[in-house]
C-alpha cells in the first residue's frame, strides 16, 4: 500500500477511543477497528454488534484498520484482503491499553464468550 490510496485519509483522526455506537448505547466489544477514511472507531466482527463492518457497509469507506495496541494492519472490505500495513494514520494509533480487552473494563459481561461471534 502507498502514502496515495482512494479510501485512506492520513490527516483523519479516530472518533474516539472506543467503539462509537456501543458506547451511546452501553454496549461492550471484542477488539476495536478504525474506518481509514473518516476516522469511525467501531467494533469488531467477533463483538455481539460489529459495528465496524456496519459502517463500511452503510458509507461504503472500504479500509480499516486494527485498533488494537501494537497493531498496524489493514482490511480491504471489497476485496477482503487483508495488508500487514500501510500509511501511517493520525494519531492514536490504538485504544488505550488499559481499557482492556474484550472492554471497556465493567461493561464485559462474566459469559462474555457466549456472546461472540
Amino acid at each position: 500500500m502507498t502514502e496515495a490510496i482512494e479510501g485512506i485519509n492520513p490527516a483523519v483522526p479516530p472518533s474516539g477511543p472506543g467503539c462509537l455506537e456501543c458506547e451511546a448505547e452501553q454496549g461492550w466489544w471484542v477488539h476495536l477497528r478504525r474506518c481509514a477514511e473518516c476516522g469511525h472507531i467501531g467494533c469488531c466482527d467477533t463483538s455481539p454488534a460489529q459495528h465496524a463492518s456496519k459502517h463500511a457497509k452503510d458509507t461504503g469507506h472500504p479500509f480499516i484498520q486494527s485498533f488494537e495496541p501494537g497493531e498496524d494492519w489493514f482490511w480491504d472490505s471489497r476485496s477482503e484482503e487483508m495488508y500487514g500495513g500501510g500509511p501511517e494514520l493520525a494519531p492514536p494509533h490504538s485504544h488505550p491499553a488499559d481499557q482492556g480487552v474484550p472492554g471497556p473494563r465493567g461493561r464485559v459481561p462474566e459469559d462474555w464468550q457466549a456472546h461472540i461471534h
